[in-house]
Parts: structure tokens; C-alpha cells; sequence
């Protein structure tokens, strides 16, 4: 069964992770989890084997690197402030 979270949960899964790790580690690691974006969802797995690193040294490392790798409108609506007056 697929662990589903929301995105801004994505850093407490990559915190059980062992580091440092290559991409195909935490694709492997994470092939089970599936994170709700704005539109729709993803699989870690298939985002983080797009990575071009050699490998991740902490969980912060590997959820910047996993965000980076998303599309532009997956947190939220494109060309929307962040709550900016």
C-alpha cells in the first residue's frame, strides 16, 4: 500500500533515511510513497531518479534537490504571490 503526504511532509520521510545516499537509494528507499502536489500527485521515486547528484548528505539536501525537480505549478497557482499586499 502507497503512503500518500502532503508535500510540506516530505522532509519528516526523507528524515528516517540513512544519509549519505545516491538518488537510486532513495528511489528504492521511497518507491512506495506518493506525494500530493496542487495538481494531482507524484511518486518520489519517479522524480528523484530525474536527479543529477552523486548523492544526498542529509535530509534537508535531498528535499531541496526533490523540490527543484518538480514541476513550477506543483505547490501552488502560477503567477500567485505568496501573500505579498
Amino acid at each position: 500500500m502507497n503512503e500518500q503526504i502532503k508535500l510540506n511532509r516530505i522532509e519528516t520521510v526523507f528524515q528516517e533515511l540513512d544519509y549519505p545516499l545516491g538518488p537510486e537509494d532513495v528511489a528504492t528507499e521511497c518507491d512506495d510513497v506518493v506525494v500530493r502536489l496542487a495538481e494531482g500527485t507524484v511518486r518520489v521515486d519517479e522524480v528523484i531518479e530525474r536527479s543529477t547528484a552523486d548523492q544526498f548528505t542529509s535530509s534537508a539536501d535531498l528535499a531541496l534537490e526533490f523540490q527543484s525537480l518538480l514541476p513550477i505549478d506543483a505547490v501552488g497557482e502560477p503567477n500567485q504571490s505568496d501573500g505579498d499586499a
